[in-house]
């Protein structure tokens, strides 16, 4: 059954005050009222009676981020992380919509069981959801069962990871592509080439295998003959193609920035942390940025904003992968890989801005506008009249020093710790709903499964 939370007719109006509205590619201060749960105008707004004034002076207000991929590990890995515990750190950080991946236990590749997990959201989000299906080697005609109008798109791990639903039959693959009208999401690494690297560093160093020849056996190989893969057989067939979490130099040659985003096929995402770290933070910080893909050497980070800004790239995410510290803990071989970001990604992102390397204008259109587009969202990732009033305001000067206490996440860590961002989020709106202000959380109001156009 598709869920959806109605809005009440009690909802109090807001006006947001004089914010630096970034909006479609421009900055404009000016006022937002926000009636019933959606942006009824954007401008310069007089008074309504009854309404909850903010001052937003000197703060910057845009849309709510949209985080195409995350790891919430509901069902059956609780231990790490619920979708009520990971939604209410992705609130804090500003972001008030999240795509969620299938691979929990059991994993999401029935309708069925997709359907068990929005009913958890639909009790515990505090952001807005939508979760991926899953593809296996033979669930091809459940997936083809999935309604492109009320799931976001079609997740494939086009190499292992986490949970153990590697896709790895031609046949198998082939009909995906083939038949799938919605968009199919790609985790892309060559498993074959990632078992031989993984082998040949065992013959080398027994069971102890350093955490820095992560990304010699993840490799850059492993990723671009994927990626190329998962290309070709979208052009094939004309499939509607989205590659998550883009790692390296070599693969941008894959991805054009002479279409507009709207009319692209195939579209790409890069993670915060590939931005953020490259290889020689694995001295520093060990297991703690073990991931897949794995984080790489400094000229494949270096490569990767530039594509950003050039729109090879289209969207940032997070693939937001909490594990327990104990977990990240144990030797290398054993060490799961993933690490939490979905509460920090923006402001990784304004560290960027105050570096001079990119426009405030481009975070939103990468983490708010794109997302919407990309995925065909519908009413959300942007301050429209009419849409959801799904909305963040940001204090780009603020100083907040990552610590235990204000870390959201249930594993309780974070990469982060110990750094100080400047740029913190004072407030965020979901639904016109006051989700997040002032370090506090209003838990009263749930957020809504999110809506797509369709691929039809």
């Amino acid at each position: 059954m598709y869920l959806c939370i109605p809005q009440r007719e009690d909802m109090k109006d807001i006006i947001i005050r004089n914010a630096r509205i970034v909006n479609r590619g421009r900055i404009v201060e000016g006022d937002v009222w926000v009636r019933q749960g959606r942006i009824h105008r954007v401008g310069r707004v007089g008074g309504a009676a009854g309404a909850e004034e903010i001052e937003a002076q000197g703060k910057v207000l845009m849309p709510g981020i949209i985080d195409d991929q995350v790891h919430f590990r509901e069902p059956g890995l609780t231990h790490k992380a619920t979708i009520g515990t990971e939604a209410r750190a992705a609130v804090a950080g500003g972001v008030t919509s999240f795509m969620e991946m299938p691979n929990t236990r059991p994993p999401a590749v029935t309708q069925e069981r997709l359907e068990e997990k929005y009913a958890v959201a639909a009790r515990t989000s505090l952001a807005n959801y939508s979760f991926y299906m899953g593809a296996t080697n033979d669930n091809l005609e459940e997936v083809l069962r999935t309604d492109s109008k009320k799931v976001c798109g079609i997740k494939v791990f086009m190499g292992s990871s986490t949970g153990n639903m590697l896709v790895d039959d031609a046949g198998t693959l082939e009909a995906l592509f083939a038949r799938c009208p919605m968009l199919i999401a790609t985790h892309c690494e060559d498993e074959a080439t990632i078992r031989r690297n993984l082998e040949a560093a065992v013959a080398r160093h027994g069971q102890e295998v350093p955490v820095q020849l992560h990304p010699e056996i993840r490799s850059v190989e492993g990723c671009y003959l994927s990626s190329s893969m998962a290309v070709a057989l979208a052009r094939k067939h004309g499939t509607r193609l989205h590659i998550l979490h883009i790692s390296t130099r070599d693969e941008l040659e894959l991805f054009t920035h002479e279409v507009p985003l709207a009319q692209k096929r195939i579209t790409a995402e890069v993670c915060v942390h590939h931005l953020y770290f490259d290889a020689r933070d694995y001295d520093r910080l060990g297991n703690r940025i073990k991931c897949n893909p794995a984080i790489k050497g400094p000229e494949h980070r270096e490569a990767l904003l530039p594509a950003l800004l050039d729109d090879r790239l289209d969207v940032v995410a997070t693939d937001h992968a909490p594990h327990t510290a104990e977990e990240k803990a144990q030797p290398y071989l054993q060490a799961p890989s993933g690490l939490p970001l979905v509460q920090h990604s923006l402001q990784v992102m304004l560290e960027f801005y105050h570096r001079g390397l990119i426009s405030l204008e481009k975070i939103v259109e990468k983490m708010c506008h794109a997302p919407a587009v990309c995925f065909r969202l519908r009413e959300r990732g942007f301050i429209d009249e009419g849409y959801w009033a799904d909305l963040v305001l940001v204090d780009l000067d603020r100083e907040v020093k990552v610590e235990p206490d204000n870390i959201w996440y249930k594993c309780g860590w974070s990469p982060f710790e110990g750094h100080t961002f400047r740029g913190a989020v004072d407030m965020t709106l979901v639904n016109g709903h006051i989700a997040w202000r002032d370090g506090r959380f209003d838990e009263s109001r749930k957020g809504m499964r999110l809506e797509f156009e369709g691929w039809e």
